[in-house]
């Protein structure tokens, strides 16, 4: 309770307390201090704009105090002054007419009448409950001083006791402590220094023995009408008045009842509030000693799961170093093995190199012999024997029949990549039916293709309930909400048709007989920046013949038919150009984009699913829907490439020939899903050219 019987300007206990309008309370000195005061005949609007020396601490440190006086509001800004406790207050100013006071607390300004302070009400009970908690604290000194000294807090070996007691910052200190740490000087010197309880206890107790009994107070006065007793309240007005109040009308059309009568009602309404608050305050102190209890709980469960960890980890690493032990083991064998068999192969090579190298020592010495007939007559039997010897060295017999390499191999790139992801799961593990876990998503399997992106996954542990299907989704590629886009047994996924140069959001999740299991991490995969695309032979019709990978197409037909490009297009700016390979008797061509269900056996343009610009040798037209428009000048030769730029940014589609802009802009208001397109005849084959960087200045 002592905090509620401090000044939020001094910080010691209230003295000669004043109500403020807003219901908060400082002392009567205190609210002299933070008064703020302008200057004769100016309204504190007109004070800020002021040019006199005088006051310029006025305008520069409450500007915006004045700037909402109207309103009952203001800002309490910084000054040159601070109280003991830290709130700034305002320097007391030079006796002037015009006077307003803030709240400390609610930084509610409240402007002054002529009778100044003496205008508010004195808080009488607040006077009357701060000398019974001073009677009550001094007494509880009283009764602890005779067992117990209070010792200074900022003596270092073997306290002494206290001399005094700062009331700011509540700390006890020696006649040392206090001369040395908090001097009666500088920022120090407005702090109330007070004899420590024991002494002010031992000082009661010599004065008299016994604390005086409080007086009777007088009862409160009417501040307009000082001889006066309140005995009425005004409810309008929320405050007590007096008879000559009521006389002189100025609570005349105010609802007014009898003090005694509103004195007991606001009485049981704050009992009743208070049973609520207690309750409350009940309930708190059952949360505490939970909380408290929590704390030890924690500390008992926190060893003991440290404990656990401790034991499940070494139960792997004891698990991987028998798994160690058993492929050193294989390890060894394959070892052995080898060793076993390359010593082999050396001492049969060393006993066929011996016995071959004897017979061709003998052979030598025979052929010296100058004999023939003795010659001649073993010379058949050596003949066989040294192409007997000479065949035992048959292709292979001279390859070693096992390499120094180890054809063995040992994946831990699964296994490193589940320890590395070894987590807690959150929640207690159930040992009955549960939901599939989360799939790890296999980033060097992710791919992305021009505007298509493959996913592949897996499932990290087997699961006790058999996996029915997954489920993938994938966001807009704006950030926005996620769709499923297949639904299935497969651990790969290609998802077609997406946005070029986006980024994609993709996450999976399993689901079983028991429900639908979490997600896996999420994976961002960006599409290509530009488009790369060819021909599409399978919506093509069936004159049109495509080569060069289905990037060169003509016809067999002297009718136009139609082609569509792989891509589709409803987001972002693309541009790509074809190259005139042959171009015979003066045709002409049309290059442009069309929906998917567009004509194929017609020019392109001649329907509303199709805009183009058809061009010949000296001329084009931009068509639509049959509708030919905006007729320029110049063509198409042997060699010439033809640009077609759709912005579906502007929702525009602009033509290019040899890289220079031809015509206005096209086409706008183009909306929807769009794909590139040509028609042509057999006197015309063209090359498509993709992934180009996007035209600049194009002209509206």
């Amino acid at each position: 309770m002592e905090e509620e019987l401090k000044c939020p300007v001094c910080g010691s206990l209230f003295k000669d307390p004043i109500l403020l309008p807003c219901s908060h309370n400082v002392c009567l000195a205190c609210a002299r201090n933070i008064t703020v005061q302008t200057p004769e005949g100016e309204t504190p609007v007109q004070s800020r704009a002021s040019g006199s020396s005088d006051y310029d601490y006025l305008d520069m440190d409450k500007m915006s105090l004045y700037s909402e006086t109207d309103s009952g509001y203001g800002s309490y800004t910084p000054c040159q002054l601070k109280s003991p406790n830290g709130v700034r207050v305002f320097p007391p100013a030079i006796a002037h007419r015009h006077c307003s006071l803030t709240c400390p607390l609610c930084h509610r300004s409240v402007s002054l009448d002529e009778r100044g302070l003496r205008g508010f009400p004195r808080n009488r009970l607040l006077e009357a409950i701060v000398a019974r908690y001073q009677q009550n604290r001094a007494a509880s000194a009283s009764s602890s001083s005779s067992s117990t000294a209070v010792k200074c807090q900022l003596c270092d070996r073997n306290p002494v006791d206290a001399a005094v007691m700062c009331e700011q910052c509540d700390v006890f200190y020696c006649t040392a402590c206090q001369q040395r740490c908090h001097p009666s000087r500088g920022p120090l010197a407005k702090h109330r220094l007070v004899p420590p309880p024991s002494q002010a206890a031992r000082g009661a107790a010599s004065g008299g023995g016994q604390q005086p009994p409080a007086t009777a107070r007088k009862p409160a006065t009417c501040v307009d009408h000082e001889a006066e007793n309140f005995s009425m309240y005004c409810c309008s007005c929320k405050a007590p008045v007096c008879m000559k109040c009521l006389e002189e009308g100025k609570h005349a059309k105010h609802d007014v009842k009898p003090l005694a009568v509103m004195w007991k009602q606001h009485k049981c309404q704050i009992s009743q509030a208070l049973n609520g608050v207690s309750d409350k305050a009940k309930d708190a102190k059952e949360f505490l000693v939970q909380l408290k209890n929590m704390l030890q709980q924690i500390q008992e469960n926190g060893v003991e799961f440290e404990a656990c960890l401790v034991a499940q980890c070494d139960s792997l690493i004891e698990a991987l170093t028998r798994q160690k032990a058993k492929l050193l083991t294989k390890v060894t064998k394959e070892k052995e093995y080898k060793l076993k068999v390359v010593r082999d192969q050396i001492t049969h090579c060393t006993m066929k190199l011996r016995q071959t190298t004897g017979m061709m020592e003998y052979c030598l010495e025979v052929l010296k012999e100058n004999d023939p007939s003795g010659f001649l007559q073993i010379s058949d039997a050596l003949i066989k024997r040294v192409t007997s010897s000479q065949d035992q060295w048959v292709k292979g017999a001279l390859e070693p029949k096992v390499g120094p390499e180890f054809d063995l191999t040992l994946n831990t790139d699964s296994l490193l990549q589940t320890i590395l992801q070894l987590d807690f799961c959150q929640g207690k593990v159930d040992s009955g039916p549960s939901v599939p876990a989360a799939p790890l998503l296999q980033l060097e399997k992710c791919c992305t293709r021009n505007n298509s992106v493959t996913l592949a996954w897996r499932v990290i542990a087997p699961h006790i309930n058999p996996i029915e299907g997954y489920i993938l989704e994938l966001d807009d590629g704006n950030g926005g909400q996620y769709r499923e886009v297949y639904v299935g047994k497969e651990t790969v996924c290609t998802v077609d048709g997406l946005h070029f140069n986006s980024s994609y959001n993709a996450r999976v999740k399993a689901y079983n007989a028991v429900g639908v299991g979490p997600y896996s991490k999420t994976v961002v995969l960006k599409t290509s920046d530009v488009a790369w695309f060819t021909f599409d032979p399978t919506s093509a019709h069936r004159d049109i013949v495509l080569t060069n990978e289905n990037q060169t197409v003509s016809c067999n037909s002297y009718d136009d038919r139609v082609v569509l490009g792989t891509a589709a297009f409803s987001k972002g700016v693309h541009y790509w150009e074809v190259s005139i390979d042959r171009y015979d008797n003066h045709p002409d061509p049309a290059f442009g984009v069309a929906r998917i269900n567009t004509m194929k056996d017609m020019m392109l343009g001649k329907d509303d699913k199709a805009w183009a610009m058809y061009v010949d040798n000296n001329r084009s037209w931009f068509m639509h829907n049959n509708s030919h428009t905006n007729r320029a000048e110049g063509g198409i030769t042997k060699g010439s490439t033809v640009g077609v730029l759709l912005d579906l940014t502007k929702h525009t589609l602009t033509f290019f020939i040899n890289k220079e802009q031809h015509g206005p802009t096209a086409f706008e208001n183009l909306e929807g899903v769009f794909m590139p397109a040509v028609s042509l005849n057999r006197n015309v084959q063209v090359t498509l050219l993709t992934g180009l960087e996007v035209p600049k200045n194009i002209k509206q």
